[in-house]
């Protein structure tokens, strides 16, 4: 797998962060943690229980991270960009719940077979 390099903008570090969640399993799970933790943190706010708004990052990190050791076998982007990651993640996850999840595949494709 093609290590993170140097980028000088958002724009040409998304591609890269796609491409480091190239199979639709990893995705996946990053949606699913991540709107999990966004229920959680909100049911928690709602009901005057502010410690509940810790259980974003954690629910989030906490699924995301294993989803790259284990399915994507690389190391999260978020270990060398975090505001652009976390920009990066909400994009994916924005165009996944549109149905454009083939064309982040075709992203991360493209951005892999030009950096092998």
């Amino acid at each position: 797998m093609a290590e993170q390099r140097t980028v000088e903008s958002y724009e040409e570090f998304w591609p890269y962060y796609v491409a480091m969640h190239s199979r639709a399993a990893t995705r996946w799970v990053h949606l699913t943690g991540t709107l999990t933790g966004l229920a959680v943190g909100v049911y928690g706010l709602a009901r005057g229980r502010k410690r509940y708004a810790a259980a974003l990052p954690l629910i989030g990190y906490g699924t995301a991270w294993p989803a790259h050791f284990f399915i994507e076998k690389n190391n999260p982007a978020t270990f060398g960009h975090l505001a652009w990651s976390l920009r990066g993640d909400v994009r994916m996850i924005r165009m996944m719940l549109a149905g454009r999840d083939a064309e982040l595949a075709e992203i991360a494709g493209t951005w892999l077979a030009e950096n092998r």
